[in-house]
C-alpha cells in the first residue's frame, strides 16, 4: 500500500472523529531506555528506547520475528516466567523502574494488563471470567461482584450482548466475543496499561472493526500498546507507532508522520510493502 493510501485512511479517521489526542505529547506512561533482551545466549532486543503516551495508543509494527511480542511481554515482565531469559537495560513506569528491587509483581501485572493474540477463556461462566481477578484479590461481596462484571462489559462493549448469558460457559461466545471478554477480564483489575498481543488476527473484519472501535472508546483512560501485522489497523487506531526489525527500533514517532513522511528509507519500504 502507498502512503498516499496511508493518507487516505488518516484522514478518514480525522473526518470519522479518530484524531490522535492531545495528550500523546503529555509525560510518557512507560519509559524505556536501551533495552537489550536475551533467551539464553540468543540476543532479540538490541538498545531499544522508546515511550509509551499516557493515555494513547502505541502501535508496535515490523515483521515476524522481530522483536515486537518480546518487547511487549517485557512491560509487565511476563517474559520472567520464561526460562534462561535475561535484560540489561531501563523500562520505568510513572518513573520507578519495573525491574529495580522492591517491585511486587502481583502489583505490576494488575497495573499492566495484558490481552492475547488468541483469546482464553477460563472454561467457567461469563460472570466468573470478569469476576476472576477480584475473586483472587479477596472480594467477596456479591453486589460489588455485579457490580465489577457489569462495568467492564459495559467497558469491553460486549453488556448489551451478554447479559442474559452471564451464566453461560464463556466457550459458548463467537471468537470475537471471547476477545472483548478477556479484554473485560483485564479491565476488572483495574489497569492503567493494557498490552493487547495481535488482539484481532484471529477474527472476522466485523468483529476486527468492533474490537478497533473498542480501542478508541478505551484510550481514553488507559495507556494501550498493540502489537499488530496489519498495516492498515495501526494507521486506524495508533497515535503513535514504532517500526522493529531485528530486534531493533528504526522509527518511532506521530502515526500520521511515519505513514506518509517516514525519515528512514527502511521504514517506508516496509509500510509500502517492498519487505516483509
Amino acid at each position: 500500500m502507498s502512503t498516499l493510501s496511508y493518507s487516505a485512511i488518516i484522514s478518514e479517521r480525522s473526518l470519522s472523529g479518530r484524531q490522535p489526542t492531545a495528550r500523546t505529547a503529555a509525560r510518557p506512561k512507560f519509559r524505556v531506555r536501551t533495552l537489550n533482551f536475551w533467551y539464553g545466549d540468543k540476543q532479540a532486543l538490541f538498545d531499544v528506547s522508546l515511550e509509551a503516551p499516557d493515555r494513547a495508543v502505541l502501535a508496535l509494527i515490523g515483521p515476524s520475528g522481530c522483536g515486537k511480542s518480546t518487547f511487549l511481554r517485557t512491560l509487565n515482565r511476563m517474559n520472567d516466567l520464561i526460562d534462561h531469559t535475561r535484560h540489561a537495560g531501563e523500562v520505568s513506569l510513572d518513573g520507578i523502574d519495573i525491574f529495580s528491587r522492591g517491585v511486587n509483581l502481583v502489583d505490576l501485572r494488575r497495573r499492566v494488563g495484558m490481552v492475547f493474540q488468541k483469546s482464553n477463556p477460563f472454561p467457567k461462566t461469563v460472570f466468573e471470567n470478569v469476576v476472576f481477578g477480584p475473586r483472587v484479590a479477596g472480594l467477596t461481596n456479591k453486589a460489588r461482584l455485579r457490580e465489577t462484571c457489569e462495568r467492564c462489559l459495559r467497558g469491553a462493549a460486549l453488556w448489551d450482548e451478554v447479559k442474559e448469558r452471564l451464566d453461560d460457559s464463556a466457550l459458548s461466545l463467537s471468537g470475537g466475543q471471547q476477545q472483548r471478554l478477556c479484554i473485560a477480564r483485564a479491565l476488572a483489575t483495574d489497569p492503567e496499561v493494557l498490552l493487547l498481543d495481535e488482539p484481532a488476527s484471529a477474527l472476522d473484519p466485523a468483529s476486527t472493526a468492533r474490537i478497533e472501535d473498542l480501542i478508541f472508546e478505551l484510550k481514553l483512560n488507559y495507556t494501550i500498546v498493540i502489537v499488530t501485522h496489519n498495516m492498515q489497523q495501526a494507521a486506524r487506531v495508533s497515535d503513535q507507532t514504532a517500526f522493529f526489525f531485528q530486534g531493533r527500533v528504526i522509527e518511532v514517532g506521530p502515526t500520521d508522520q511515519l505513514y506518509t513522511r517516514p525519515r528512514e528509507k527502511q521504514t517506508e519500504d516496509y509500510i509500502t510493502g517492498r519487505f516483509g
